[in-house]
């Protein structure tokens, strides 16, 4: 068993640098990015041909009478600058909850003893002096206190995404979708890097010094290995890119119920589960073909029955702990689609650490058989079934 993973990694070593130290990893890592710019560039000029300056909302939390007192001042200065829109909350309402509305930058509060402004630094800086100025008008023109200029007491926040329910369900939809591209994009280079080396020989001479599970093994490790490589390039592109060009993108996603690093903990094992569930599965199948007409043919199936789990992982989003959403989890295939899902909706860790040991055990299972099927179809090696030794003696 020890000379098997030794000899595998050998295989994963030189399969890994024999793709990634070549030209044509290079364009492969291009390829993805080309739409991605292109979609943003259009996306950045529609939406600045058809963009409308959106105006701030400040939720007041204020009786009836204390609003419509300073929304007539807001509406006496408006002539003069631009102000924020302003908008009417219920006495006791929470400030950091009403932050979570989308559209809202700020909560005015407590006006009739010591108003206050809770929001995020910018957003403060942004309206802090038109709204004191709101207030100080208000005051005067009600009588409210002595004539001396108001003091507006600032309460500044860490600027943190909405994380309502609707938002998780969003990322969750949206971490999903990218999963299951992500792996049918990567997963099926095995089948024609598998055909290369049949219609070489390549394998037949690598069978001469190695055990034939070995090179299942290696191969499997070193597409992996490439895999990863890609999407930390593309993960640094994209981030360093939207840091600078759009950063509001970032700040517009939804905390996940885990936090963001136990999430992207969790998505790069349910990435490297799903990889090697899909890609063991593609590696048997591409020890069955001897053309790529036959490995199009034969993955075609496989693709279709893909998409299909991912539509059920899809439907748990909507509620992670009913019936179909429980045989998603269980199910092998979809069940790395569905956890990473949970994982945006729910808090709880434990589940994830049964579903991983669940998808390991699979994972075994799946590479054992795979191996079997690539050595006996690859190689024409292997015992044969007893079926068909009781059919030749006849």
């Amino acid at each position: 068993m020890m000379m098997t993973f030794r000899a595998a990694m050998v295989i994963a070593r030189r399969d890994y640098v024999a793709t990634v130290w070549s030209r044509a990893f290079l364009f492969f890592l291009l390829g993805p990015l080309f739409p991605i710019i292109f979609g943003m560039l259009f996306g950045a000029i529609g939406s600045r041909m058809g963009e409308k300056p959106e105006i701030p909302t400040i939720a007041v939390i204020a009786a009836p009478a204390e609003y419509q007192a300073l929304l007539a001042a807001h509406d006496r200065l408006g002539n003069a600058f631009p102000l924020a829109r302003l908008a009417a909350e219920a006495p006791g309402s929470n400030p950091d909850r009403l932050l979570d509305r989308p559209g809202i930058v700020a909560v005015l509060d407590q006006l009739s003893t010591s108003p206050r402004l809770t929001g995020t630094e910018a957003a403060i800086a942004a309206n802090g002096s038109a709204l004191r100025l709101i207030v100080d008008d208000m005051r005067r023109a009600e009588r409210l206190g002595s004539l001396e200029p108001t003091i507006l007491k600032t309460r500044p926040i860490a600027h943190h995404a909405p994380a309502t329910a609707d938002h998780r369900a969003d990322l969750a939809r949206g971490v999903q979708l990218l999963l299951l591209l992500l792996t049918m994009i990567l997963a099926g280079m095995l089948l024609s890097n598998l055909i290369e080396e049949k219609s070489s020989k390549v394998i037949e001479i690598l069978a001469a010094a190695v055990p034939v599970d070995a090179i299942f093994l290696g191969k499997l490790v070193a597409m992996l290995g490439m895999s990863l490589t890609g999407i930390t390039v593309w993960a640094t592109i994209a981030l360093t890119a939207t840091g600078i060009f759009a950063p509001y993108l970032l700040t517009a996603l939804a905390t996940p119920a885990v936090g963001w690093p136990v999430f992207i903990a969790l998505g790069i094992a349910y990435f490297i589960a799903c990889y090697l569930l899909l890609g063991a599965l593609f590696l048997g199948i591409g020890g069955q073909a001897a053309t790529v007409r036959e490995v199009q043919t034969l993955s075609m199936p496989v693709t279709m029955g893909q998409l299909i789990v991912f539509a059920l992982a899809a439907a748990s989003v909507e509620d992670p702990d009913n019936f179909v959403a429980r045989i998603a989890a269980i199910f092998p295939w979809s069940s790395p689609f569905t956890m990473i899902g949970r994982a945006a909706l729910r808090p709880e860790i434990w589940p994830h650490f049964i579903a991983l040991i669940w998808q390991g055990l699979w994972i075994t299972l799946i590479i054992r058989v795979s191996a079997g099927f690539f050595r006996r179809s690859v190689l024409k090696s292997g015992k044969p079934r007893r079926w068909f030794r009781r059919r030749a003696e006849t």
